[in-house]
């Protein structure tokens, strides 16, 4: 049998107040473009489907579009559970009556030690689902003693540990964040102030664990202890990630093999880096494809710069960040004495002076700003 693990699609995600609606269509046609080609049976996504819990139309009809691509046209089964952005109940509406179309929402706590079983190519497997919890949801469902991530992931994965039958291999779905796993900074926190990782050791007995949360591919504890990472980049700190899903293959006996596909995306996400005519000049020479690209541009200049947004813009239309780390390194090596700051006021004045004018202060007017700025000073002086 062979299963797709994707997550954390958030779906109707805003980067930078851009909506990136268009670009998950991009990548979802990808995805059941690899459904076909490589003869998958069903689809695990592990949580986050959603970017928020009240989620905008276009995101719940792209959701509604892609499960029909699935489900209904190609028969195939779905399981999701639900992820910390997604509301469990608004996602679960329906579940009991869509099951019977393949399609499988496990977000009651309630119902994590009944399994799904999936069947295909003589082979059958049960896939347990816990959906995102935390410690105070799992303490109210089930009227035990867990103060912390840990301790109530524990409880849940024991409860369907009980319920796991010997004869046939068994998947486990989470969303939560595993000990060790590297975050980026476009995932929320679980918890705040305090320790939302919970141990990968009870897990280490599934024939497969398909996780969510971390954006980034990667696995904990053992190579079938896997995060599938999510559908795009969304956020400059995954710039250098790898976007895609994984396939897993398992045989009668729980014998697992697992591959990589390689989602392609609408527009790439890059940061760029260095001073702002040699970054321009570059540009000149870019395609139209990587001038396209989102990014965050980072300007080493020393000295004042005259609306760099705009000139940037007028090639890479899609720079949604922009920082200047050469500016504040500057003005932090600067002493914070009045005489300095009249020096550096008048440097700036320069600069601003050269770039619309196109010619440098002379000696004459450089003393009249220097008058200009210690009265100025002065005034300001209590």
């Amino acid at each position: 049998m062979r299963l797709l693990h994707t997550a954390d699609w958030h779906l109707g995600r805003l980067f930078h107040n851009v909506s990136l609606l268009d670009d998950q269509r991009v990548v979802l046609d990808q995805l059941i473009e690899i459904v076909d080609r490589d003869a998958v049976d069903a689809v695990l996504v592990s949580g986050d489907i959603f970017d928020r819990a009240v989620p905008p139309a276009g995101a719940i009809t792209l959701l509604d579009d892609v499960l029909f691509e699935l489900c209904d046209k190609r028969g195939l089964p779905v399981v999701m559970i639900s992820g910390n952005h997604d509301s469990a109940e608004r996602l679960r509406f329906g579940a009991r009556h869509l099951r019977k179309a393949g399609l499988h929402i496990l977000s009651d706590l309630g119902r994590c030690a009944t399994p799904v079983m999936l069947a295909a190519k003589g082979v059958e497997v049960d896939v347990f689902g816990i959906p995102y919890a935390d410690p105070e949801h799992v303490r109210s469902r089930f009227e035990v003693d867990v103060r912390d991530f840990d301790a109530a992931h524990r409880f849940l994965v024991e409860r369907i540990d009980a319920a796991r039958r010997p004869d046939r291999p068994t998947l486990l779905m989470s969303h939560c964040f595993v000990d060790g796993g590297t975050a980026s900074d476009s995932e929320r926190p679980l918890n705040l102030g305090g320790v939302e990782s919970v141990a990968w050791e009870p897990m280490r007995h599934f024939d497969y664990v398909a996780l969510g949360h971390l954006h980034g591919p990667q696995y904990r504890g053992g190579e079938h202890i896997r995060y599938s990472g999510s559908l795009l980049k969304y956020s400059f700190s995954e710039a250098r990630q790898r976007k895609g899903v994984t396939l897993v293959d398992i045989d009668e006996q729980g014998t697992v093999t697992m591959d990589w596909r390689t989602l392609i995306p609408r527009r790439e996400v890059r940061v760029l880096e260095g001073e702002l005519e040699t970054l321009l000049r570059e540009a000149e020479s870019a395609t139209p494809e990587r001038r396209d690209d989102y990014l965050l541009v980072r300007l080493t200049d020393r000295h004042a710069l005259l609306d760099p947004m705009s000139k940037l813009r007028a090639f890479y239309p899609n720079v949604l960040h922009l920082e200047k780390p050469g500016m504040l390194e500057a003005r932090g090596a600067q002493q914070l004495d009045r005489e300095k700051l009249h020096f550096s006021a008048l440097d700036m004045f320069g600069d601003f002076f050269e770039q619309t004018s196109g010619e440098a202060l002379d000696e004459e007017q450089k003393e009249v700003m220097r008058r200009l700025i210690d009265e100025l000073a002065k005034e300001g002086t209590p």
